[in-house]
């Protein structure tokens, strides 16, 4: 955690969208490499007292973070970076999701482009937030995949490098660039966090592009669920998946065993958070995460 977000922690903030947005500030990324952004090196010295009255005033909260969230959770991620960039860091966003065209079709799109007003430049910012299940192989290798096994770490981490970052040095995307008065090169950047999900009972490695400080979690099969297993659990629910989940009522069994009823009727992931009741506030908060999988998974 860098030192300008660390006189607080996410899991201290009461108003879920307040408490997303510094979870995005401080959570660690998925991949390491030189393109990837790390928004505490340019976090004002103001951020903790800003955030803090924030949480306790929503209503100071800038416009675009008070608005209902989005049903998908990339969208939302989208709109709480924008938050990041603008109304945190200062930055100007000139582009967001600009796609690019030739000869009538798009061939791709720019997440973002923005004016590091710290350093003086033009930045192209490519942006997803991941959550990835490691599977063990029979060669010995791990994948790593998305919770509707489509995505796999692997793949996203090699687009992001050498497709997705590197869009602006395509002839079209610099005609774009050029017709808003850009002609400098334009650096590329990376900002991917998430989590990693361990399989119970089985030891795997992380892939070495992963930063050692990534955030964990674990996922099961539903065959492997046991009851006893089971208190302290609470169903996370899109865009809960972004921060610490924290609540004053205590975790319901039912609800727990309806959501593992609905993994076997609809053969879909879903993920839980386990809680732990703070016995001076009496609030539960999160102390870890589980997918737990239909038995078909990945398929």
């Amino acid at each position: 955690m860098d030192a300008k977000t660390a006189p607080y922690s996410a899991s201290e903030l009461t108003t879920p969208e307040v408490r997303h947005l510094a979870w995005v500030c401080q959570a660690p990324q998925l991949l390491q490499s030189p393109l990837t952004f790390e928004p505490g090196r340019f976090l004002p010295d103001d951020v903790t007292e800003k955030i803090q009255a924030w949480d306790h005033n929503p209503q100071t909260a800038p416009p675009l973070l008070r608005e209902p969230p989005q049903k998908r959770l990339g969208f939302y991620f989208e709109r709480l970076y924008r938050v990041l960039l603008e109304d945190l860091l200062g930055w100007e966003v000139l582009l967001q999701n600009q796609q690019i065209q030739s000869n009538g079709r798009t061939i791709g799109e720019l997440d973002f482009v923005v004016h590091n007003r710290n350093e003086d430049r033009i930045e192209h910012h490519e942006i997803a937030i991941k959550y990835y299940l490691g599977v063990p192989e029979h060669s010995g290798r791990t994948l790593w995949y998305g919770p509707n096994a489509r995505d796999r770490l692997d793949l996203k981490a090699d687009r992001m490098l050498r497709l997705q970052s590197q869009r602006t040095t395509l002839p079209e995307a610099r005609a774009l660039l050029a017709d808003m008065g850009i002609k400098e090169p334009v650096m590329p950047r990376i900002f991917m966090p998430g989590y990693l999900f361990y399989p119970t009972g089985t030891q795997v490695s992380a892939p070495q592009s992963v930063p050692a400080n990534h955030l964990r979690g674990q996922w099961c099969y539903l065959s492997q669920v046991e009851s006893s297993d089971l208190p302290g659990w609470v169903l996370l629910n899109k865009p809960h998946w972004i921060g610490p989940w924290r609540q004053y009522e205590s975790p319901a069994p039912d609800a727990v065993n309806a959501a593992l009823a609905t993994i076997e009727r609809a053969e879909i992931p879903l993920l839980f958070a386990k809680l732990k009741q703070n016995s001076v506030t009496g609030l539960w908060q999160e102390t870890n995460r589980l997918f737990v999988v239909p038995d078909s998974w990945p398929g």
